[in-house]
C-alpha cells in the first residue's frame, strides 16, 4: 500500500484552515503555541505520515492521509 496525503474535500474547511495560516504566518490556527512543531505541516502530522498504521485527518483537519489499496 502507498500513502496519499490530500486536501480535506470539504473546501469549506480548507478555507478556513488556510485563512488561520494566514493570520498565523503559517502556524496552525488550532494551536496556542507558535514553535517549529506546530508550523503547518505540524510535527504531530509528520510523525503520523511517519506512522505506517496511521490513517486520517491532521489535528486542524486540513490534510489527509489514506492509502492506496493495490488495484484501485
Amino acid at each position: 500500500m502507498k500513502a496519499a496525503i490530500s486536501l480535506n474535500p470539504d473546501a469549506e474547511v480548507v478555507k478556513a484552515v488556510r485563512e488561520g495560516l494566514k493570520r498565523t504566518g503559517g502556524y496552525c490556527p488550532c494551536r496556542l503555541e507558535r514553535t517549529e512543531a506546530t508550523k503547518c505541516m505540524c510535527r504531530e502530522f509528520r510523525d503520523q505520515v511517519a506512522d505506517p498504521n496511521y490513517e486520517g485527518f491532521c489535528h486542524c483537519m486540513l490534510y489527509y492521509k489514506s492509502y492506496e489499496k493495490k488495484g484501485e
